[in-house]
C-alpha cells in the first residue's frame, strides 16, 4: 500500500511538472484567471453600478443587469463554440480568436470614461437650499427638519416635487402620508424642506429615488453588453485550446489544475478587488450603532473611474 501511494505521488508530480513546462497551458490558465476576476467582480457589483448610475432601485438594477448578462453571456458562449467548429480552428487559430476577443472587450471597456451625473440629494450632494456643501461635508440636518428628530439609521429615500432626493421622509420634513393609486407608492405631503414649484408652501415627495434623465444610458448599456459578450465569447475557445495543447492522458488533469488556478486567482479575489475600489467612491455610508455599514450613495464619476481602472488592470 505505501509503495502504491508513493507511485501515485510520483506520477502526480511528473504530471504537474509537464504542465508547468507547457507555456501555452500556463498562459491560458493566467488568462482564464483574469477573465474570471472580471466576471466575478462585475456579476457582483454590476447591478450596484447600474443602480447608482441610473438611480434605480436594487430590484430594477438587478433585473436590468440580468437582461444584459443572459443574452450576452449565453450568446457569447454559443458563438465562441460555433466559430471554432465553423472554421475548424487549430490551437494557434483559437488563441488568436481569444486574443481578438480580449482586445475587443478591452476597447469597449473604455466606455466607463463616461458616466451619468448624480441626482441631487439634500445634505449629501448639495445643501438643502441648493447650494454646494462646504468642504464636501455631509449635513442631513437643516432648519426645516431640525425639530423632527430624524434618525440617520433609517434610510428610506424619497423624491421631492423639486426633483431633489431626501434621505427619508423625516429628513424632508414631511408630516402626512397617503398612497398613489396609480403606482402604489407612498406619497408624503406637507414637507417643510420641499417648496412647491408653482405655489408657495410645503411640497410633497414620493417614496423611492428620483428618476435619472441620463442621456448616456443607452450608450452605457450597449457597450456593457459588448464587454460581456466578448468576455464570454472567448470562454469555449480557451477551453478547447487547453484540451488541444496537452496530451490526451493529461486532459482531465489539466482541466482540474486550470479550474483551481481560475477559481483561486480569479473567482475569489475578483469581488474583493472590485468592492474595495468601488467603495472608494462612496459618499454616504450606513451608520450601524457607530459602525460603518454598506454604502448608500456613490459618486458616479468616481465609481466609473475606479471601475475602468480595475478593468484595465486585469485586462492588460
Amino acid at each position: 500500500m505505501p509503495q502504491r501511494f508513493n507511485s501515485s505521488i510520483s506520477v502526480l508530480s511528473r504530471s504537474v511538472l509537464l504542465l508547468l513546462k507547457n507555456p501555452t497551458f500556463i498562459f491560458l490558465c493566467l488568462a482564464g484567471a483574469t477573465e474570471a476576476t472580471l466576471i466575478a467582480g462585475m456579476s457582483t457589483f454590476g447591478p450596484k453600478f447600474l443602480e447608482s448610475q441610473f438611480s434605480l432601485s436594487a430590484s430594477e438594477a438587478a433585473t436590468l443587469f440580468g437582461y444584459l448578462v443572459v443574452p450576452a453571456g449565453g450568446g457569447g458562449t454559443f458563438l465562441g463554440g460555433f466559430l471554432v467548429n465553423k472554421f475548424k480552428l487549430r490551437c494557434s487559430g483559437i488563441i488568436k480568436l481569444c486574443l481578438l476577443c480580449t482586445v475587443s472587450s478591452l476597447l469597449a471597456i473604455f466606455i466607463f470614461f463616461i458616466h451619468c451625473p448624480n441626482m441631487p440629494m439634500a445634505g449629501v450632494t448639495q445643501m438643502y437650499n441648493g447650494s454646494t456643501l462646504p468642504g464636501s461635508q455631509l449635513n442631513l440636518t437643516a432648519v426645516c427638519n431640525a425639530e423632527c428628530g430624524c434618525l440617520q439609521e433609517t434610510y428610506s429615500p424619497v423624491c421631492g416635487s423639486d426633483d431633489v432626493m431626501y434621505y427619508s421622509p423625516c429628513h424632508a420634513g414631511c408630516r402626512k402620508v397617503s398612497e398613489n393609486l396609480r403606482n402604489g407608492k407612498k406619497v408624503y405631503r406637507e414637507c417643510s424642506c420641499i417648496e412647491k414649484t408653482l405655489l408657495h408652501g410645503p411640497g410633497e415627495a414620493e417614496a423611492g429615488k428620483c428618476t435619472s434623465p441620463c442621456a448616456k444610458r443607452t450608450l452605457l448599456l450597449f457597450f456593457m453588453f459588448v464587454v460581456i459578450l466578448f468576455t464570454f465569447l472567448s470562454s469555449i475557445p480557451a477551453l478547447t485550446a487547453t484540451l488541444r495543447c496537452v496530451s490526451d492522458r493529461q486532459k482531465s488533469f489539466a482541466l482540474g489544475i486550470q479550474w483551481i488556478v481560475v477559481r483561486t486567482l480569479g473567482g475569489i479575489p475578483g469581488p474583493i478587488a472590485f468592492g474595495s475600489m468601488i467603495d472608494k467612491s462612496c459618499l454616504l455610508w450606513q451608520d450601524q450603532c457607530g459602525e460603518q455599514g454598506s454604502c448608500y450613495v456613490y459618486q458616479n464619476s468616481a465609481m466609473s473611474r475606479y471601475t475602468l481602472v480595475t478593468g484595465l488592470v486585469y485586462k492588460v
